[in-house]
């Protein structure tokens, strides 16, 4: 995918084209998407493109900022999950107790894009909130969802990593360090630098039995026999019974094929539960990504969004464009051809010879002419 170079082509550095027939192919994975959604009961929304800008939001420094004729300072969206919520809190849309299901899909701008998203400073993503309930049954039914999603758009050999940020989290909160020391921590967790970490939590005289239980979550990776690797560790209270809350989830999940990493260690002030993302082989970065967000924006709150711009780059669907079927020089024949599901191009010309001439460079194999159909070669 080609980027727009800044002074030499019409379009924003980080923007591109899409033309025939990858817009097509875009909006048939839309749409096939969006039918998957609202199958499992998730219910189309739509946001504003501009929002009030929040010097409090996670990515204001990397937002769009405009200002309007009143002086307010307005930002182009950057993310869909605070949008929805803001959208539920001011709806009245919440039961307490009851699950509301929504699908979104569109464009988002970046200011300054992460190496993740290939440069790109505008870019789409579709994607699934259940909210208002938070329990095994919720997160089994969201990873699920985003499985079937991946078989959906041609990802059969995908594999979700499924990591447990609450586990860290309370693990690390059990050391009673600051938060500065406790960071540390978490990044030599989270880039799996098993020396680093030892060091780390020599040098903080961290207790002998929780040294133990953090020094091993950087190993903590594979299928469901680490779940029972983490049991046999020292663990808090807490710790265990996120360890029970993902035991039940995987229960739910027989024939979905899950990769476990309980030393994922990324954002654990957002991610209150489990986290995941989904790679494909071949292809480095992750097509989807979510979890469990409780009280971060909303009360009871997970879900998931995936990259169309990086789905189209995994799957490397060949790029040919479909001819329609039928030129047609009889616009009533067109009507009735449609009408059949065919597709059909009207004649700009009773020239046939040109007509013929189009037909065959663009492969379009019929003629509609005088209530007929003519082969056309």
């Amino acid at each position: 995918m080609a980027f727009g170079l800044s002074g030499t082509c019409m379009i924003p550095e980080g923007t591109r084209y899409f033309l025939p027939p990858e817009a097509r192919q875009r909006r048939e994975l839309l749409e096939r998407l969006a039918g998957l959604l609202y199958g499992w009961g998730y219910e189309p929304v739509e946001l504003p493109s501009l929002e009030i800008y929040d010097p409090q939001h996670t990515l204001a420094e990397r937002a769009f900022k405009l200002v309007d004729k009143t002086g307010e300072v307005l930002a182009l969206r950057s993310e869909f999950t605070t949008a929805v919520a803001g959208l539920l809190r001011s709806n009245g849309r919440l039961v307490s107790g009851q699950p509301v299901r929504m699908q979104y899909a569109g464009t988002l701008w970046l200011r300054e894009a992460n190496a993740e998203l290939g440069r790109s400073r505008e870019f789409s993503q579709v994607g699934a909130e259940l909210v208002g309930v938070s329990s095994p049954q919720a997160d089994a039914e969201v990873l699920e969802l985003a499985w079937e999603a991946l078989q959906l758009i041609g990802f059969p050999e995908a594999k979700i990593e499924v990591g447990l940020p609450a586990l860290v989290r309370d693990l690390l909160d059990a050391t009673g360090l600051p938060e500065e020391k406790k960071e540390r921590l978490r990044q030599a967790i989270h880039r799996k630098n098993s020396p680093e970490l030892e060091s780390l939590l020599k040098d903080y005289l961290v207790h002998p039995s929780l040294q133990k239980a953090l020094l091993a979550l950087p190993d903590l990776y594979g299928g469901r026999e680490v779940l029972e690797e983490a049991r046999r560790l020292p663990l808090s209270g807490k710790a265990q019974a996120d360890l029970d809350w993902l035991e039940a989830v995987l229960a739910l999940l027989p024939e979905v094929p899950l990769l476990l990493d309980l030393g994922r260690a990324r954002l654990l002030t957002f991610y209150t539960g489990l986290n995941f993302q989904a790679y494909t082989p071949d292809f480095g970065l992750p097509l989807l990504g979510g979890g469990r967000y409780d009280g971060a924006l909303l009360p009871y709150a997970a879900g998931f969004a995936l990259g169309l711009e990086r789905v189209m780059e995994a799957l490397r669907l060949p790029l040919s464009e479909v001819p329609p079927e039928v030129l047609a020089l009889d616009r009533a024949l067109a009507r009735k051809l449609r009408s059949e599901g065919k597709r059909v191009e009207l004649a700009w010309t009773a020239n046939l010879r040109d007509l013929k001439e189009y037909a065959l460079e663009k492969g379009i194999r019929w003629l509609a002419v005088e209530g007929r159909l003519e082969p056309i070669g």
